[in-house]
């Protein structure tokens, strides 16, 4: 089997399955039920003793209706290299210490095909931003196949034209990876990131990187989730400072549902 193995278990998160399954299961009970079906999460994906509990406020959303969900659609933003397009792995399975995640490569054999994705398991290597969704998943879910993409030089329409026919199933979820604005002193974060939170909950798509890593992503959403006229909705706001870090330099977390209409 050709696989990807975790790269940051160990370090972002604990390396133990033991361990890792009941920090999880204890972040994601009691279990939230939700009316009308989830589309999309958009989730933090810093270390979990910084972000973890935020982003389990989502997460814990999908437990009723993973029957429904066998395709996840997992964006977020290079941290290591600088390309053109967006890039797909050409492995069969991302590993975690729960488990290994078989990939959707019949998606992927379809997308290559575009003048704006790039195969490339070294871009996908040694990159966190998907890699930590993973164990969520896995906890949240049965069994389902990931399309994993990560966004570098490309404009959330054309993303948005990428995806928009995959993410048509109701079956698939879309995850957007991203934290919000980097190393600003506490109280000042906090400003920055209701502005950004803001201009999400009104639908527009014009984040940069400043004010979200996972920009690309999110805008993508945002564009897509407008025209379905799909619900937004935010489950949790907080920052470094709020969990693990200090209050001088902190990194801002959100956590978004989005789900089609009742």
């Amino acid at each position: 089997m050709n696989i990807r193995p975790p790269a940051v278990a160990g370090s972002f998160y604990d390396k133990s399955p033991e361990s890792l399954q009941s920090q999880l299961d204890n972040w994601l009970n009691p279990v939230t039920d939700t009316s009308g079906q989830i589309r999309a999460l958009i989730v933090p994906h810093a270390g979990y003793i910084y972000s973890g509990e935020i982003a389990a406020e989502a997460y814990r959303h999908l437990k009723l209706q993973a029957d429904r969900i066998n395709k996840v659609i997992l964006i977020g933003p290079s941290h290591r290299f600088f390309f053109q397009g967006c890039a797909l792995p050409a492995v069969n399975y991302f590993s975690t210490p729960l488990g290994n995640v078989p990939i959707d490569t019949q998606s992927v054999e379809i997308l290559s095909k575009i003048d704006d994705i790039e195969i490339s398991d070294q871009v996908h290597a040694f990159e966190h931003c998907l890699e930590v969704q993973l164990p969520f998943l896995q906890r949240c879910l049965n069994s389902f196949t990931l399309l994993p993409i990560l966004t570098s030089e490309v404009s959330p329409v054309t993303v948005a034209k990428i995806i928009d026919s995959l993410w048509q199933d109701e079956n698939t979820l879309l995850v957007i990876s991203s934290d919000l604005s980097h190393y600003h002193p506490y109280t000042e974060a906090q400003a920055l990131d209701k502005k950004t939170c803001s201009l999400i909950e009104h639908f527009e798509p014009t984040l940069q990187p400043e004010q979200a890593c996972g920009s690309t992503g999110i805008n993508t959403l945002l564009l897509l989730a407008k025209k379905r006229d799909y619900q937004l909705k935010r489950v949790e706001l907080k920052n470094s400072g709020d969990t693990a870090g200090d209050k001088e330099r902190v990194v801002g977390y959100v956590s978004y549902l989005v789900s089609e209409p009742e």
